[in-house]
């Protein structure tokens, strides 16, 4: 199991934080083994109806990049170039 916290906010509705979840979820899968790229982006969308600015958008991903190790950025980057439907891994060598 994984022994850090997502970071949340509190303000955030029951159904805004399940969306954000899903989004920290999706990033783990696609380090952890992989996960489709429209999957992971229909995520990531939600996420970003619930976060609309970039600057928090950035602000959580470098909180939870710095819990995990896992960035969602990263994740978003590859998605986007892969084809619809194509499974998407991370592979990243800093995390032990």
């Amino acid at each position: 199991m994984h022994n850090y916290s997502y970071p949340l906010d509190e303000t955030w509705s029951q159904d805004e934080i399940v969306k954000v979840i899903a989004l920290y979820n999706a990033v783990e899968k696609a380090y952890e083994s992989s996960i489709k790229s429209d999957d992971f982006l229909q995520k990531y969308r939600s996420f970003q109806q619930v976060v609309p600015m970039k600057m928090e958008q950035k602000k959580l991903d470098k909180e939870f990049e710095f819990e995990s190790g896992y960035s969602f950025y990263q994740v978003f980057k590859k998605c986007r170039t892969a084809k619809k439907g194509e499974k998407v891994r991370i592979h990243n060598d800093s995390r032990q």
